[in-house]
């Protein structure tokens, strides 16, 4: 397919991709604002499925006055998120099949469950499928035409359940271009590059309030040939992507970028992971405040069960090297605008299970890695307001218990 034709037929599944599931998501407790994203197609030379923000609530009444119908939309103020003129920091988990999932009556209390379960151990923001063309449950089963039953949004529809319509809805985050783009036809990045210089002013045109982000897995490309070392291989510098680049373009709020050391680097569990990982997120996070003023969220991390080597004791050091590498941009008012777990699952669902399946009942050290950082977060975004938060010099007896180095 050509770039012109990918190109039309994302403008017209634009207005009809979009699968929110406010229906099934206010049935969760605790929820607090649903954060979603548009997404096109994973690879511009092929397509598949895509994800989505939402967001669920916790700690709202430790960290603030606000009441629920005073809620504003997420918005950036520099290098941070806000709400409400507050920070505001991801702490998130992705479950790509809650749209197929929600269409099945069957099925759908796993989507309230796999809700429940995020907002006990304090998840904030929740990544899902926002397409599925052509495949299972699909949204458009063939060209131009689209099952209702799974079509419940887009942007300019009305939710019918609030009646707000979702692109005035302040529980939605942000939208997402793509899931992890590539164009290894053009390893120049210009063919991408141009597709993101148009969507993402479309998006806006339709959509001003929100915040859109592309979806990047934070490669580095041409356009920085001295930060192509940070790179896990090089083939990664050939596939279309150029972090700086992409996100320099006009309408894009915040950076994105992936980490999976064990499919990048080796499937072999090995000493190299861990430092790897560190390297990646502080290099990203450097640049998202030195190169380009905004913050970048870690979209998906993880270490798949399948790889050779593996336990929970390594998992939990990886998910304990992200959380203290974002806490510690934290403290420093950098750009580390937070990460989402590559994957939440509720139980019973083993047979969707990619390898890098959490659940959290089954994995208690686990969930108290995640609870820990969640309470963190929460704290820290307590006891100092946004005027003298970065860069704050105050000191407060809660700091040992945030950055004390245990998680």
């Amino acid at each position: 397919m050509s770039a012109d034709e990918h190109k039309f037929r994302f403008k017209t599944i634009f207005w009809d991709s979009i699968y929110m599931l406010f229906c099934l998501v206010f049935v969760a407790e605790n929820l607090s604002y649903l954060v979603f994203s548009v997404n096109g197609y994973e690879n511009l030379d092929r397509s598949d499925g895509e994800l989505a923000y939402f967001s669920i609530k916790h700690g709202i009444c430790e960290i603030g006055e606000m009441e629920d119908d005073a809620w504003t939309m997420v918005q950036k103020k520099g290098n941070q998120f806000v709400v409400n003129d507050q920070p505001f920091y991801i702490n998130g988990f992705n479950t790509y099949w809650l749209m197929v999932f929600a269409v099945d009556q069957s099925t759908r209390g796993k989507v309230t469950e796999v809700f429940q379960q995020a907002s006990s151990v304090g998840l904030t923001v929740g990544r899902t499928w926002a397409f599925n063309d052509g495949q299972w449950r699909a949204l458009q089963k063939s060209p131009s035409v689209y099952d209702e039953e799974v079509f419940k949004t887009v942007l300019n529809r009305v939710n019918t359940v609030t009646n707000i319509t979702y692109k005035d809805d302040p529980t939605i985050f942000a939208w997402e271009l793509m899931n992890e783009p590539r164009c290894a036809s053009d390893p120049s990045g210009d063919k991408l590059q141009a597709w993101i210089e148009e969507m993402a002013v479309y998006v806006k045109s339709i959509d001003p309030k929100h915040l859109v982000e592309i979806g990047l897995e934070g490669f580095y490309g041409p356009s920085t040939p001295n930060k192509v070392q940070f790179n896990p291989n090089t083939a990664a510098q050939q596939v279309g992507i150029d972090f700086i680049r992409n996100h320099q373009v006009l309408g894009v709020d915040f950076a994105s970028a992936h980490i999976y050391a064990d499919s990048w680097v080796s499937e072999e569990i090995s000493d190299a992971h861990i430092p790897f990982v560190k390297a990646w997120m502080q290099s990203h996070i450097e640049d998202a405040e030195n190169a380009l003023g905004m913050p970048v969220v870690f979209g998906e991390f993880g270490v798949s069960s399948k790889d050779s080597g593996y336990n929970t004791s390594f998992r939990n050091t990886l998910f304990s090297t992200v959380y203290k590498t974002l806490l510690n941009s934290t403290k420093k008012g950098g750009s580390g605008g937070g990460s989402l777990l590559w994957q939440l699952f509720p139980e019973a669902t083993d047979y969707m299970d990619d390898g890098y399946a959490i659940v959290l009942s089954k994995s208690p050290s686990t969930s108290d890695i995640i609870s820990l950082h969640s309470k963190r977060l929460t704290t820290f975004n307590s006891f100092c307001s946004w005027k003298c938060h970065w860069g704050c010099k105050k000191k407060h007896p809660l700091e040992t218990f945030i950055y004390h180095d245990d998680l």
